[in-house]
């Protein structure tokens, strides 16, 4: 398998593919000629939603709090520590645009964790608010047979049979930031953690601003509900399965086992 490296420099090459479609339209993140910085991102803070939030990101080399933890600066600052020229903090702090409602809910559920366990001991619910954090993948669906059919391991049912279905029926809304940084260059192998959603009819008739704001409102519904209480309600995804995020996409490339990897028996 390959070892994943991101671009050292900036670049938009990468960023023109379908799977940052979506921070494009909403950020026209391609047309920076170099490294957002945390200035232009606090800007763009609450451009989705209409509710102002006091999340700010600051140069993580200007930030001096002694031995707090990251996300111990997040809750009693709501400043977000963001180093320069990095992919990973980019589209964490772009994440925290889409989605801030369900990012304060995980930062404030972390410190509960925290003040419960203690900074070295990581409970399973934390471990699962991080891979969901890092890797999650939200798809809204417009019926449970597609969420049966993930469970299922049924890849070519839902990736090449019903190409046509997506986006109309299967949409992917990246949450995890780790998964846009690897996607920047895209390798066999990478999966994310999938979190299916069941929308009806009105939310496909939304903008994509406003979907991203009804799925932050039921995702903290969803993970107040007891979502990520453990890693057992996520299922994997081979990312570059989703219709028109890699090439090829024949029906070779869905058959390879080794990333299309069959349900275990039991």
């Amino acid at each position: 398998m390959k070892k994943f490296t991101a671009p050292e420099a900036w670049q938009v090459t990468c960023l023109k593919a379908e799977p940052f479609s979506h921070l494009n339209q909403l950020f026209d993140l391609k047309s920076q000629s170099d490294w957002p910085t945390p200035q232009w991102l606090s800007s763009h803070a609450n451009t989705i939603s209409s509710q102002q939030y006091n999340t700010r990101f600051v140069a993580d080399e200007t930030l001096d709090f002694g031995e707090k933890y990251y996300e111990e600066i997040i809750y009693e600052t709501h400043q977000v520590p963001t180093r320069s020229q990095n992919w990973h903090d980019l589209f964490g702090a772009l994440i925290w645009c889409l989605f801030p409602k369900t990012k304060a809910l995980l930062n404030a559920l972390h410190i509960e964790e925290i003040e419960q366990f203690g900074l070295k001991q990581r409970s399973k619910k934390r471990n699962a608010l991080t891979l969901f954090d890092e890797c999650g993948l939200v798809l809204a669906i417009d019926d449970d047979m597609w969420r049966d059919a993930f469970k299922a391991h049924d890849w070519q049912r839902v990736f090449y049979d019903n190409k046509s279905q997506w986006p109309q029926s299967l949409k992917p809304f990246v949450f995890g930031h780790a998964n846009y940084e690897m996607l920047t260059d895209p390798f066999i192998g990478l999966t994310g953690k999938l979190v299916c959603i069941n929308v009806d009819a009105a939310f496909w008739q939304l903008s994509l601003a406003q979907q991203y704001i009804w799925l932050d409102t039921k995702l903290v519904e969803l993970i107040s509900d007891g979502l990520l209480e453990d890693n057992t309600k996520m299922s994997p995804i081979p990312l570059l399965g989703i219709p028109n995020w890699y090439e090829p996409q024949d029906l070779a490339f869905y058959q390879n086992t080794d990333y299309f990897r069959p349900k275990r028996r039991k």
